[in-house]
């Protein structure tokens, strides 16, 4: 695969203008021409910018990172892995290195990288400024065509574990019988990581959920609301739609439960052109989930 230097900026997070620095100060990548004699750079330079920029984000200093070799750069990696990197870069850090070992498959030091992240600070925190920037930059690398479908999933599996995980650890809290919360994503919506995270934020807060995944239709959705009729629903909408589909499958969920409080998240292209009924709210980030679970 061929990658501009803009492209470099937008997959590791180090700005052009430090990439060139480095290029020109430390020789820390060596760019490719094509016939036409225009620079660019392939798979193996993306990869050892990714290193270099975890080994930067971990506290080294750039002109020792660029002068490692790329065996000597993964020793020194792992040594950091197995450490706590400095506070002020660590996102950057785990970022880098995930991104890094998801294009080769490398399971156990992704694991090994979400579960330091979240030992270090939280679920929360490590979904806000490690997963969640990781998959927009996958998803970038995924359009322009640097990224194959199966690496997406990869790490889509590894992150849904780890949030597994996470709920599995949470107590249930036995004098709260009510069920507080239903989430579900519609029939067409199969991505729930964001959902997995919310189920994940309300047990740990001590709320009642039933939890139902991915594409639920919606003759099966109001089934269970007339079996446990719930206070709250949440469910996401992410994919790229017409605007009158979503605004008119909301306005269908909001006339037939009138009677509870329905949260959406998702796309904003998709959400920021829609009219919500009064018991529909939009929630557009983690933070502003974790104020309606804590208000």
């Amino acid at each position: 695969m061929q990658y501009s230097i803009s492209d470099l900026e937008q997959l590791s997070g180090i700005s052009v203008h430090n990439i060139r620095i480095w290029e020109r100060r430390y020789g820390a990548l060596k760019p490719l021409r094509t016939t036409g004699n225009t620079r660019f750079y392939d798979d193996e330079q993306l990869r050892r910018l990714l290193c270099i920029s975890g080994l930067y984000h971990a506290g080294h200093k750039i002109s020792r990172a660029c002068g490692l070799s790329n065996s000597d750069m993964a020793d020194l990696l792992q040594q950091d892995i197995d450490r706590e990197a400095t506070a002020q870069n660590r996102h950057e850090f785990f970022i880098s290195q995930i991104i890094n070992n998801s294009l080769v498959y490398n399971e156990q030091k992704i694991s090994a990288l979400i579960a330091t992240s979240i030992q270090q600070n939280g679920m929360l925190a490590t979904y806000k400024s490690v997963i969640y920037p990781t998959l927009v930059r996958m998803g970038l690398m995924w359009l322009n065509g640097g990224l194959c479908a199966s690496q997406e999933h990869f790490l889509s599996h590894i992150i849904r574990q780890k949030i597994y995980a996470a709920v599995d650890s949470c107590t249930v809290n036995q004098r709260n019988n009510a069920p507080g919360w239903l989430l579900f994503l519609p029939e067409d919506e199969d991505h729930d990581i964001g959902l997995l995270l919310a189920n994940y934020l309300l047990r740990a807060n001590g709320q009642r959920v039933i939890y139902l995944g991915p594409k639920v239709p919606l003759s099966s959705l109001v089934n269970t609301l007339e079996a446990t009729k719930p206070q709250n629903l949440l469910f996401f909408m992410t994919r790229v739609r017409p605007l009158g589909n979503a605004q008119a499958y909301i306005n269908s969920l909001s006339a037939q439960i009138p009677h509870a409080n329905i949260y959406l998240s998702g796309n904003t292209k998709v959400l920021g052109g829609l009219s919500f009924p009064a018991n529909v709210n939009w929630i557009a980030s983690p933070d502003a989930l974790e104020q309606v679970i804590t208000n």
